[in-house]
């Protein structure tokens, strides 16, 4: 057995680094992978706001709505929704019970919510216009990450991996954390068609990656023998029955967890980091410890090569009490999505680091639920996501809505555009990443893509 598998254990150990260097071809055996990066952006952090924030009590301020509180949306502005939208909510207009006031050099508005994110107003470039024609949380979140409402296509962080590589041998190149509720579960951060080792390592928040650690009384060098003759089982099983895209994925990831047993407990380890630092990030505090924590862990990822880090916080569903929920909501996120800004800026990697928050659509200007304790209803047809660094033209807004905030009413910016403008900030064409699926070249904006320019300047 030896005598047979010793060459393949040696051409095996130099696929893997192959591969992980991104020498290998894809796995259609056309494309040459990792596509280079041009653009500024080197890494990306997405801040996914699960559950539909609102944008008029966020980052769209309107005014208008105060004067006809209790009013319905006038006709000559709800005529504008696509019939998809039929269902979106007309009746009894809803002022924001949040104030918003002007921040950083650029006079940005921004409501109470989110003061200490303000703090970085002039990093921002907010769109106000983005929209799509799903009012349901799965097939928007679906939109939102993967550009479709299937769920079947592969999530952008799944892209990433595929077509970027890995700037570090030993930690993937796509992580996801989820905290608070998941509507749409693993789609968002999975593979879709592409092979599985490009899904997402899921952490657990506050617990970072589960069972890395080696076992009492294993040795390195113990574990990696038995990976050795593992591996050499699964090929020869690979040989005799040809190709497994998850055999092949499950071969790969125990290489992964071998390297980062010795990897991924520094990085998530993050007892290291100054006081100063954990305070930033809101560690010190119980509301904004498990958030922070996820920031903060963001940032040491990015820092150490990780392509794509997906943050998911769940919760923002606020059919009910908005008033409540959304302070809720906000308390968890805002101070360490603020330590986050800051702290790449301090260390000079939000230039290279793009990070882009929002959720997968906004909320009605119009009541819904308890009148005592309002709610908004989901709200596809207008809403606001924003970016920030990744050689992103900070201090401007994109777009708008109507003067109630019900739909867009100048550069609609669809899901799949961001997708498009986010390869941009790695000055990546959006054809440049294809793989072939069923005899189909498939690229990451199969269904339409735009490039926002004025993103960049």
């Amino acid at each position: 057995m030896f005598r047979r598998s010793g060459l393949g254990l040696g051409g095996l150990a130099l696929t893997w680094l192959l591969g992980d260097e991104g020498r290998l071809c894809a796995a259609d055996g056309k494309q040459a992978l990792p596509v280079p990066i041009k653009g500024l952006a080197k890494n990306i952090i997405l801040l996914h706001m699960g559950g539909g924030p609102s944008q008029v009590d966020t980052f769209d301020p309107k005014p208008a709505i105060t004067k006809f509180a209790g009013q319905n949306v006038p006709d000559s502005i709800a005529k504008r929704v696509p019939m998809g939208n039929s269902r979106l909510r007309t009746a009894n207009l809803y002022p924001s019970p949040y104030e918003f006031h002007n921040y950083g050099g650029s006079g940005m508005p921004v409501s109470d919510l989110f003061r200490e994110v303000a703090r970085h107003a002039d990093d921002l470039c907010v769109i106000r216009s983005m929209r799509h024609d799903s009012p349901i949380h799965t097939p928007a979140d679906y939109l939102a990450l993967t550009g479709s409402i299937t769920g079947q296509r592969p999530s952008l962080g799944a892209w990433f991996a595929y077509g970027l590589g890995s700037e570090n041998r030993d930690l993937p190149s796509f992580v996801a954390m989820v905290s608070g509720e998941n509507f749409s579960g693993p789609p968002i951060y999975g593979p879709g068609f592409l092979p599985p080792q490009f899904q997402a390592t899921v952490v657990k928040a506050g617990e970072g990656i589960l069972d890395v650690k080696l076992p009492a009384g294993i040795t390195p060098a113990q574990r990696r023998a038995q990976l050795d003759f593992l591996a050499s089982l699964n090929r020869e099983h690979l040989g005799r029955h040809g190709e497994h895209s998850e055999l092949e994925a499950r071969i790969q990831s125990y290489e992964m967890a071998f390297r980062m047993q010795t990897s991924a407990p520094e990085v998530f380890d993050i007892k290291g980091e100054s006081e100063a630092t954990r305070k930033l990030y809101g560690l010190d505090a119980r509301e904004t410890s498990e958030f922070g924590s996820n920031c903060l862990l963001a940032r040491r990822l990015a820092e150490r090569g990780v392509r794509f880090v997906q943050l998911i916080q769940g919760g923002w569903d606020a059919h009910s009490d908005l008033k409540g929920n959304h302070l809720t909501q906000a308390r968890l996120v805002d101070k360490p999505i603020s330590g986050l800004l800051a702290d790449l800026k301090v260390r000079g990697m939000l230039e290279s680091t793009l990070v882009v928050w929002g959720g997968e659509f906004g909320r009605t200007p119009t009541v819904e639920g308890d009148p005592k304790k309002p709610g908004r209803d989901h709200n596809p047809a207008g809403y606001c996501i924003w970016l920030a660094g990744g050689g992103v033209k900070g201090g401007r807004i994109i777009g708008a809505t109507d003067d109630v905030g019900y739909t867009v009413v100048d550069k609609p910016v669809h899901p799949n555009d961001l997708h498009a403008t986010i390869l941009q900030a790695f000055g990546i064409d959006q054809k440049a990443v294809w793989y072939d699926h069923s005899g189909r070249r498939e690229i990451v904006t199969d269904l339409g893509g735009e490039i926002v320019s004025e993103v960049f300047g």
